[in-house]
């Protein structure tokens, strides 16, 4: 797979070191793989190449097994174009029972993003719905491990032909590839002569920022800016958490790479107030522009966006809970995704461009004590829970937020989308 339009050895080498450093990133800051552990990892057939090295690098490591298991794209769509109306329905709970007793049995988990943001575009909204219903619902109890973080995970990108024409929209394939690996190493920190020790740094700074909110232990947040009015409050017993965890399995893991945020729980009934994104939102093929939505009571109650609407009523009637919050995130504006000014089309990265807020399942560990709490005493402290978790873009260079203290008074937090002093 060549970097750049024109291919010499010497391209194609430079290409080769960061490909394989972006493999090494992956198992050793981002994965935290423990020697003798099993590695269940997951990738389209575009990513092979990555998946090998991968792979490569978690045997050097000591992985005891390692499974990939590949997605076909164009397969996938077959579904959509001659499938029977019950198979939207259908979803295979044998593999995902497998793959949460491999957690359970104390295996690692890595996923390779990088699809066609536009592949289901064209399909029916309603099949598209009920089809990723059904595989959520199948594959929630591997899912709990995963947003529980009993299990060390990671998740990185490879480009692909389709995603990179999405990205780069007129340019030769090769061209358009190459600009996107360029852009995925830059952001994963690949391209850097010692990214392990890059990693360090950065999750050390983000651990930083974390701190200095769990230090202010503010009730509530306040997004204002063009188009948003939202207070957010926070779940009871939050922790602000950013950059690497130790997992329940003692491994310490950089779940997102790349990352720049730092995020906690919102409390699902305390949200008001109205917001608009900032970004588009790239979601089961489409992409939704401009949505403005009205909180009340922690709920949506109004919903619209200027193009993609009809998918975004489908996401919020997931079920109960995805009309609420589960995650409320700050990312500074002058992170390098956002300087990059590229729509990556990919929630992975596009989310560490802007300040968010994520729709559906909240996270346990953003709770003090969280991974040992029952459903019901999660639900108690205020944490959301939901078959989804849709991130969309809320920060910008225009944003201001501010800290509510717990007797009513305000701090800022972060002044025109930049950290405050």
């Amino acid at each position: 797979m060549s970097a750049t339009a024109i291919e010499t050895p010497t391209t194609v080498q430079h290409f080769d070191t960061k490909l394989d450093r972006l493999a090494e990133v992956a198992i050793r800051s981002g994965l935290g793989l423990a020697k003798g552990q099993e590695l269940v990892m997951t990738a389209s057939t575009d990513a092979r190449p990555l998946a090998r090295l991968i792979s490569k690098h978690a045997y050097q490591a000591g992985a005891s097994l390692v499974t990939i298991l590949f997605a076909d794209e164009e397969a996938q769509l077959t579904r959509y174009r001659y499938g029977h109306e019950s198979s939207f329905d259908a979803a295979a709970s044998w593999l995902y029972e497998g793959m949460a007793a491999a957690y359970k049995g104390g295996a690692a988990r890595l996923a390779i993003t990088g699809g066609n943001p536009a592949l289901l575009s064209k399909e029916d909204p309603e099949h598209v719905s009920r089809a990723n219903r059904s595989m959520s619902k199948a594959y929630r109890p591997a899912l709990e491990l995963i947003t529980r973080h009993e299990i060390n995970w990671t998740i990185v990108s490879a480009a692909t032909p389709a995603w990179a024409a999405a990205v780069f929209p007129g340019l030769p394939e090769n061209e358009a590839l190459g600009k996107l690996w360029d852009a995925i190493f830059a952001a994963s920190r690949a391209d850097q002569a010692d990214p392990i020790a890059a990693w360090k740094k950065h999750d050390d700074k983000l651990h930083g920022w974390a701190g200095r909110m769990n230090e202010r232990r503010y009730a509530a947040l306040h997004f204002k800016g063009p188009g948003t009015d939202l207070k957010v409050g926070l779940a009871d017993d939050h922790l602000w958490l950013g950059g690497g965890t130790t997992a329940g399995n003692g491994n310490y893991c950089i779940p997102n790479m790349p990352t720049e945020e730092v995020f906690t729980t919102p409390h699902k009934d305390r949200v008001e107030g109205t917001v608009t994104s900032t970004k588009p939102l790239s979601h089961q093929g489409t992409l939704i522009e401009e949505i403005a939505v009205r909180f009340e009571g922690g709920k949506i109650v109004e919903a619209h966006a200027a193009k993609g609407e009809q998918v975004l009523q489908k996401l919020i009637e997931t079920d109960e809970g995805a009309r609420r919050l589960g995650e409320v995130s700050l990312v500074p504006n002058s992170s390098p995704i956002s300087a990059s000014g590229l729509l990556f089309l990919n929630t992975l990265f596009d989310e560490n461009a802007a300040c968010h807020i994520a729709l559906g399942q909240a996270y346990s560990s953003c709770l003090k004590g969280g991974n040992k709490l029952t459903p019901e005493q999660l639900a108690g402290k205020g944490a959301n829970d939901s078959l989804i978790h849709v991130d969309w873009m809320i920060g910008s260079g225009q944003i201001d937020v501010d800290g509510i203290t717990a007797t009513g008074s305000t701090e800022p937090v972060m002044r025109k989308g930049e950290w405050a002093d």
